[in-house]
């Protein structure tokens, strides 16, 4: 039953993927057909700073749509289930997760919170909690499955596991939703697991297209105002005035 840490990785995201927001925006404001640049865009006879500099003035002015094209798909373990409840809320994205009830959880990972961590009787607490569950998770199974459940067990066995057990999953966004999922979950207000996963996320995002993300991550840094409102602000951006 060890406690486990989280790792983000990127799989996969569109070829090309400057090119394609290029000619994607520049078909919104161009006569002709963008297909027949295509080729100077892939080529590199448009230079990357040149497609750069149309894109991130277009999407400065708030016109964000056409990034809508690109996607990156991350492979994420070392994750509670309670951060996946929170990740599925954004729905314009696609997911697979590590199924509870074809995986066994016995002697399962687990996620351990950074302030139980540095408290010595929490963490006390914590992972004896985790032994229990594991004891009655594996009792459960082979009880039921002594009872003629067989390996449909685990997916009764798994209703005693906890919200701190790690899941796996792999995660597909396009870039726009990408954006707006930064802009929430990089936010200091963000619960602390979710807000490390978005950090991690966009880091990957940085290095593979930086000119998409140079203004990505909390929406404070890119607006340079706080939106949460004086209630919630960190204070680490003025309200807005």
């Amino acid at each position: 039953m060890p406690e486990t840490t989280l790792e983000a990785r990127l799989l996969s995201h569109t070829p090309n993927a400057l090119a394609l927001a290029y000619a994607a925006f520049r078909q919104c404001y161009h006569a002709g057909f963008v297909a027949d640049m295509w080729p100077k865009l892939v080529s590199g006879e448009l230079p990357r700073e040149k497609q750069a500099e149309f894109v991130e003035g277009v999407l400065a002015s708030g016109h964000d749509s056409p990034i809508e094209h690109i996607s990156f798909t991350f492979a994420v373990q070392g994750v509670s289930r309670a951060l996946s409840h929170q990740l599925v809320r954004h729905r314009i994205a696609s997911y697979s997760q590590q199924s509870q009830r074809y995986v066994d959880g016995s002697r399962f990972s687990y996620i351990m919170p950074p302030a139980v961590a540095r408290n010595e009787i929490a963490r006390a607490s914590f992972e004896r909690c985790m032994k229990q569950i594991d004891d009655a998770y594996r009792e459960l199974k082979e009880t039921l499955e002594a009872g003629g459940r067989g390996g449909t067990a685990k997916e009764d066995a798994r209703f005693v596991l906890p919200q701190a057990v790690e899941t796996r999953l792999v995660v597909t966004m396009n870039c726009r939703s990408l954006h707006h999922f930064f802009a929430l979950r990089c936010c200091g207000r963000a619960q602390w697991e979710i807000r490390a996963l978005a950090t991690a996320m966009l880091a990957l995002c940085r290095k593979a297209v930086p000119e998409l993300f140079a203004t990505g991550g909390a929406a404070c840094e890119r607006l340079g105002w706080c939106p949460e409102g004086e209630r919630f602000t960190c204070g680490r951006y003025p309200l807005q005035s």
